[in-house]
């Protein structure tokens, strides 16, 4: 799995499965025998890394500023997504090329992961009401795709969400408005 999230990050997910079970140090039949296909490779590679992002969200869950919290949490997705090159456009593919479970199940881990700091941010006053998490997850994919093949991407996708999270007046101009 580290080869292949090595590969992944460094080719993007066209990487090949060859120099991925070279890297493991397998045969690519070994490979192909734990991992019927690209996508299925792509889904375990990714289910790791959601799964992480979905453990960050439930510790700054508990954060006493809600919506600093999901700021947070939105840039290490955002830096996740510029860090693996196309990993999340190559699993939406699957699902489009006949296998609709393949990326489904992190999608919904996401989702649910972000809607919880997006609720507790909107309690507190820290996020519009009309402001979805499909919002927020949308923005922060453009923002990765446009800087996703640059050397240094996850900090570009950072930058810009704080740009787009925080807008371009000042820090502490009274006009400023919430997310």
């Amino acid at each position: 799995m580290t080869a292949a999230a090595d590969a992944i990050a460094e080719h993007g997910a066209e990487a090949s499965l060859e120099e991925i079970a070279r890297r493991a140090g397998v045969g690519s039949a070994t490979l192909h025998r734990h991992f019927p296909s690209r996508q299925h490779l792509l889904e375990a590679v990714f289910r790791g890394k959601v799964e992480a992002l979905c453990a960050t969200a439930a510790d700054l869950a508990g954060h006493p500023d809600p919506g600093h919290a999901l700021a947070t949490w939105l840039g290490a997705v955002a830096r996740h997504a510029a860090h693996n090159r196309g990993l999340a456009a190559a699993l939406m593919g699957g699902a489009h090329d006949g296998d609709p479970t393949l990326g489904a199940g992190c999608h919904t881990m996401i989702i649910n992961a972000g809607a919880d700091l997006l609720a507790h941010a909107r309690e507190a006053g820290a996020a519009r009401p009309d402001v979805s998490i499909t919002d927020l997850l949308t923005l922060v994919n453009a923002i990765s795709l446009a800087v996703e093949g640059e050397p240094d991407g996850a900090v570009q996708a950072g930058r810009l969400l704080t740009l787009a999270l925080t807008g371009v007046r000042p820090a502490g101009d009274a006009a400023e408005r919430a997310m």
